[in-house]
């Protein structure tokens, strides 16, 4: 008898048991995935008659209109850094203030944003509400009105944001990541919720991939799906996270999730609350404790979702550094779940205990333990011969159906909705990459989300460096256009 049939006799007594309980997960998950994607259709129907026809431009270019202040913090960004700013320069928002900090990046960060920008050093007097490390340096741009570009010791994206908030004058604060290219009447749409209602602490809204993207002066000028797999698998991803995952939660118990890529935030709630922790999940950590301030005071807590302010980003294009972003995202959910775990199924928090809080255990959180596990027994079942072999391809079909039905359904959200993609070949090239997903890269992402949970229990909470190649420039592609 050699290992592999001693281990199927070892485990053969829990094959069957875990495979029903597999299954039960597999049903509960995909019950769960189905009614967000109903709701996301019906709250994308409601969006669409609310903003038809609105007069946003009229009341927003007036002077009762609130104060924005940018939060960009920006670490080794040089590759990107000029194309972000330049979009946040010429935003269609008429009270705009915008605050990069440099958190002592090695490369040429700081140089190029002034030779772009032309800055000139400023004393560095601030009202320092939260504590962060030390700023050495503040500037202003004699090119660029509303601009300030400030210097620091590093202390990671969070103490950044913090830095950026003691500088902060708006009424609301918009956290940005540094790569991220910002569609020019994004602000417009995303400070909706703000004058709808004063029960808004925080808004997110819709990321995109960049790569391959045609950008000009910091403006994406020809949207296009990427070419290669990696790169366009990610595209599906982000469509199907955002399309009908972020816009589902919006009607039932709010969202716990805002991407620090972009998100809008009313700053007395952030400085109330102490800003953002020291943590790989800063995004996700500052949502729930938001929510949570605001259930044991009685304050606002919601958080809303809006789908048609659009954000553009590079995602990673080697394996490399993808796997390490998702150990990080994985290590950032454990992270935030964990520091706030006396919410779990705790009724003092409504909805957000008793719904939100747990979906985001069973389902996000314990996703790769559950399907390393399942594939593990799959494997133990099958060579025992314990396991119908006709039954375990009828169980992966099921599941690659699903998952492709999932992608597939949030491509058509984009296409009725905002047809960003406008080319057949990009619409052709992502129902391939959907097809894909599920042959490879889904299991190795299990692999990588598991790695995040060992490192987050051995208290590793190294943050990693994420390499950059910045955006496709195109003069011609501009004219194009115009």
């Amino acid at each position: 008898m050699n290992a592999l049939d001693r281990l199927a006799e070892l485990v053969d007594p829990a094959v069957g048991r875990f495979g029903w309980a597999v299954l039960l997960y597999f049903v509960i998950v995909n019950g769960f995935y189905l009614i967000l994607l109903l709701s996301a259709s019906w709250e994308l129907r409601e969006h669409g008659f609310e903003v038809a026809g609105e007069s946003r431009h009229r009341v927003l270019s007036s002077r009762v209109a609130p104060r924005i202040t940018m939060l960009v913090p920006a670490y080794n960004e040089a590759a990107t850094i000029v194309e972000s700013v330049q979009a946040l320069m010429t935003l269609a928002y008429l009270d705009l203030e915008v605050i990069v900090v440099d958190d002592g990046s090695s490369d040429d960060t700081l140089g190029e944003l002034t030779r772009a920008f032309d800055l000139v050093p400023i004393h560095p007097i601030y009202r320092r509400r939260i504590d962060t490390e030390s700023v050495s340096a503040i500037y202003r741009s004699r090119r660029a009105k509303g601009l300030t570009v400030a210097r620091k010791d590093n202390g990671g994206k969070a103490d950044s944001l913090n830095a950026a908030l003691n500088l902060a004058s708006g009424e609301l604060v918009c956290a940005l990541d540094a790569d991220t290219l910002v569609e020019e009447d994004a602000l417009q749409r995303l400070v909706r919720p703000f004058l709808r209602s004063d029960d808004i602490v925080a808004a997110g809204a819709t990321i995109r991939v960049a790569n391959d993207a045609r950008v000009h002066r910091g403006r994406i000028v020809r949207a296009a799906a990427p070419h290669h797999a990696l790169e366009g698998i990610q595209a599906v991803e982000y469509l199907r996270a955002f399309l009908f995952g972020r816009v589902g939660w919006n009607r039932l118990g709010s969202n716990l999730v805002i991407s620090g890529a972009f998100g809008l935030f009313r700053r007395e709630a952030l400085v109330e609350a102490g800003g953002y922790a020291n943590t790989i999940g800063e995004d996700m950590e500052i949502i729930i404790r938001l929510r949570r301030q605001g259930y044991e005071t009685g304050q606002p807590h919601r958080v809303e979702f809006v789908p048609d302010p659009l954000a553009w980003t590079e995602v990673p294009s080697s394996m490399r550094v993808l796997g390490r972003q998702r150990d990080r995202w994985h290590r950032g959910l454990s992270d935030s779940l964990w520091r706030h775990r006396r919410v779990f199924l705790n009724p003092r928090y409504g909805v957000l205990g008793m719904v939100v809080f747990p979906a985001f255990v069973v389902i996000e959180w314990l996703a790769p333990i559950v399907e390393a596990l399942g594939i593990f027994f799959l494997l133990v079942g099958l060579i025992g011969g314990n396991l119908d072999a006709s039954f375990a391809v009828l169980f992966f079909t099921a599941a690659y159906g699903l998952g492709l039905l999932m992608s597939t359904y949030a491509l058509l959200l984009e296409e009725l909705t905002f047809r960003r993609y406008g080319s057949a070949g990009d619409r052709a090239r992502l129902l391939g990459w959907a097809l894909l997903e599920n042959l490879g890269y889904r299991q190795i992402t299990v692999w990588w989300r598991l790695k995040g949970i060992v490192r987050f229990l051995q208290g590793d909470h190294d943050w990693g460096e994420m390499e950059r190649q910045g955006f496709r420039s195109s003069d011609s592609a501009a004219q194009s256009s115009i």
